[in-house]
């Protein structure tokens, strides 16, 4: 049931969750969600837009290598298999920085308010106990961070070098363009192949703040 009411209340427009983030947070508290919910669920769509971007990405980069390898027929059509490929992974790139977004925005209200509350403690051993778990909790929510941050700063770089091959491509359908792409295919090849590997050691950071948040 948490879960459903979750999705609804996420579906709402992007400005308006922005602009009323605490009425949100408190309206789900009263149905039973509170941040540490809110902050799983939003971790966990990460990942998933994640796996999604590293699909878009490996797709981007195998209509390339076509097109680098055209031998006849009709390159317009290559040029346009190419921006569409361009075109999902600039979405699945905008999806994952969102989802990041989504995901700071919440453990930033999670992480004051449980400094907040710690000072309604009177047993002084519980406030040291919570205290504890909100540091240990800070330190694996800013290494999960930090990765999903790492794999992001990857995206950008590939994504202006993927445009720009299919610009040039669209302003130059000859064969003497398929020749000049050739000589980027390696590098992009490298720099796509970087970004995958880094968007799956955070899936697997994702992973891991996930089963030690559900502990």
């Amino acid at each position: 049931m948490k879960r459903i009411v979750l999705a609804c209340v996420l579906a709402l427009p992007p400005l308006l969750m922005s602009g009323c983030q605490s009425a949100y947070y408190s309206a789900m508290e009263k149905v039973g969600v509170h941040k540490r919910d809110i902050l799983v669920d939003r971790v966990e769509d990460t990942r998933a837009a994640q796996d999604e971007a590293q699909e878009e990405f490996a797709s981007a980069l195998e209509q390339f290598r076509t097109v680098v390898n055209f031998d006849g027929g009709e390159l317009e059509s290559v040029y346009n298999d190419m921006q569409s490929a361009y075109d999902d992974s600039e979405a699945a790139a905008e999806s994952v920085s969102e989802n990041i977004r989504k995901v700071e925005d919440v453990a930033e209200a999670l992480f004051d308010e449980w400094q907040d509350e710690l000072g309604q403690y009177t047993n002084t051993k519980l406030r040291s106990q919570s205290a504890q778990t909100l540091k240990e909790t800070k330190s694996r929510y800013k290494a999960l961070h930090i990765s999903l941050k790492r794999a992001e700063a990857k995206m950008q770089p590939v994504l202006s070098a993927l445009k720009d091959n299919t610009l040039f491509l669209k302003h130059n359908l000859n064969a003497r363009a398929i020749g000049s792409l050739k000589g980027e295919f390696g590098g992009i090849k490298r720099d796509i192949d970087r970004l995958l590997a880094e968007m799956q050691r955070s899936i697997k950071a994702s992973d891991q703040f996930i089963k030690e948040m559900q502990q």
